[in-house]
């Protein structure tokens, strides 16, 4: 009896150690590569009720980095310079991102599945919350081009 109690307990241990190291790696986003055409291939992260929530949490998460601030991690041969560079512009033009973001959105036009590769989903733990890793390409030369034409950059 003492030692399943000792067997049980260094199991847990080491089943705690497991999941504090992989729910506390880095989820920042990481570019890829940058496409001639200028469109960025990204990893990205993305949290959801289930597997279908957290792609398109990911999804989201893509564009909103490549607009608001610009991807600092991974492949450093492109600009890291977000596209929408007036200061508050979330804020300032609200109507028209939170339309943008919306699921299934105008946001869903800019983002490609195109390359994508075998990535991780995990549980989080202690939550009903599931966590994304996708490889998508945010078709930025398009993106910058909308928001132009909508009148948000110069």
């Amino acid at each position: 009896m003492r030692h399943n109690w000792m067997l049980f307990t260094v199991l847990t241990v080491i089943l705690n150690f497991f999941a504090i190291d992989a729910h506390s790696q880095s989820y920042e986003i990481e570019c890829l590569n940058v496409e001639q055409d200028g469109s960025q291939t990204l990893r990205v992260w993305g949290e959801g009720r289930n597997k279908v929530d957290a792609v398109e949490q990911a999804k989201k998460n893509a564009v909103n980095e490549i607009l608001f601030h610009g991807v600092l991690k991974g492949n450093k041969g492109y600009n890291q310079r977000p596209i929408v560079t007036v200061v508050n512009a979330r804020e300032r033009y609200q109507e028209y991102f939170d339309s943008f973001f919306m699921d299934k959105g105008e946001y869903t036009n800019y983002v490609s599945m195109k390359d994508r590769r075998i990535g991780s989903t995990v549980k989080i733990p202690g939550t009903t919350q599931v966590r994304c890793c996708i490889t998508v390409r945010v078709l930025c030369p398009q993106l910058r081009a909308k928001l132009k034409a909508d009148g948000i950059i110069k």
